[in-house]
């Protein structure tokens, strides 16, 4: 049987064992409600609050900020419709390569009338334009800017910092979906002109069904989901007690080893480009993920040229044992394909795949699947 290799790391990331064991109390003995005034639940409660303000303190802000969530998709909705329900929000301008817990919400809220939905103009690489996105500024009131940290497909990385400032300058909110950067990319909430972020613990070996979000203080965004009081009042329903110690453990040691898991997985990723590359001519790299310096260290997502047995290039892998993502730029049958490789006008014929990586992972694995690719493509 084939040792199964996991290059999917984008899509989850298995979970680490310290986690599990800060969780496993939570899931056992401390099984209190924490809305309950006894012991048992004071307990939980106390095991929650310890979570939020290790959030809070690793992203340097106020634990006031954080509220835990089932995930990023809960988090991206509650900001984006509480913002626009909220905070009188006319306009929302995004991106079309944004995750689709993004760009769905905000199609709805268009399609009900409740929105101007404006999509920036991408680059050759899928990079928003943001001299566009100033112009933009300048014209319109009661603005939302919804623009990801990090592409989960092709790698983009976002200036925080830039369009946070462009954001203040004109009196725009300014909402980032930060699922993939957080934990792997440097985050300083309290020197970061932003208003709202998002985070899925299992993006970083955390467990799967727990996320947060980041309202900046004075947001004054109403509740997504009512039925209680938990999350002062921003999110009813019984706390995931050990999802949020799992996430907060989670969060705690990837930020621990930021730099050396970056320098790890960077050479791995540039050792895979290399190989790649001399293994099979013709490949070419989508968006910036093969621009090594200026994309998510982990991500890389290959196009290759065309061959008979491209479409069943993700189906062959697997039969290999080895776990990634596809894509095809065009939509046919069943078969969407990724709306973000759609942008980037990548002729039909050409097979593309994503490839992510893990500090889990090694260079031995790199080489048999680049074997395996030649073997498939031959």
């Amino acid at each position: 049987m084939k040792k199964t290799i996991y290059f999917d790391n984008a899509a989850t990331t298995p979970l680490d064992k310290d986690v599990l064991d800060s969780m496993i109390p939570h899931l056992t003995e401390n099984f209190g409600n924490a809305s309950s005034i006894h012991s048992v639940g004071r307990k939980a409660k106390s095991a929650i609050e310890m979570a939020r303000k290790k959030v809070a303190s690793l992203l340097n802000t106020s634990p006031a900020e954080i509220f835990f969530t089932s995930g990023g998709t809960e988090a991206d909705n509650a900001i984006l419709k509480g913002a626009i329900q909220s905070k009188g929000i006319k306009t929302v301008i995004t991106s079309k390569v944004e995750h689709h817990a993004v760009i769905h919400p905000l199609e709805a809220l268009e399609k009900e009338g409740k929105i101007e939905l404006i999509f920036l103009s991408l680059d050759s690489k899928g990079n928003p334009s943001l001299t566009e996105l100033e112009t933009l500024l300048g014209q319109k009131e009661n603005i939302l800017v919804s623009l990801m940290h990090g592409n989960n497909e092709i790698g983009n990385i976002l200036d925080l910092h830039k369009v946070g400032e462009l954001c203040s300058q004109h009196n725009a909110l300014f909402h980032s979906d930060t699922v993939q950067t957080v934990a792997k990319l440097p985050i300083d909430l309290l020197n970061t002109p932003i208003d709202f972020i998002t985070g899925a613990a299992h993006k970083f070996y955390g467990p799967k069904g727990v996320g947060f979000m980041y309202l900046k203080a004075g947001s004054g965004i109403k509740p997504y989901i009512e039925g209680g009081a938990q999350e002062r009042n921003m999110r009813g329903g019984t706390e995931n007690i050990a999802g949020a110690v799992g996430l907060a453990t989670a969060l705690e040691i990837a930020i621990s080893q930021q730099n050396e898991r970056k320098d790890y997985i960077l050479d791995l990723k540039k050792y895979f480009i290399t190989a790649i590359q001399n293994a099979i001519p013709g490949v070419q790299f989508n968006g910036a993920s093969g621009d090594v310096e200026n994309s998510m260290f982990h991500v890389v997502n290959v196009c290759f040229p065309a061959h008979p047995d491209n479409q069943m290039l993700l189906f062959s892998l697997d039969i290999e044992g080895i776990c990634v993502s596809g894509g095809s730029a065009c939509s046919s049958g069943t078969d969407i394909g990724s709306h973000v490789l759609a942008q980037l006008n990548i002729p039909e014929e050409h097979a593309n795949i994503r490839f992510s990586f893990s500090y889990k992972n090694t260079k031995e694995e790199i080489d048999t699947v680049i074997a395996a690719l030649q073997k498939i493509l031959k």
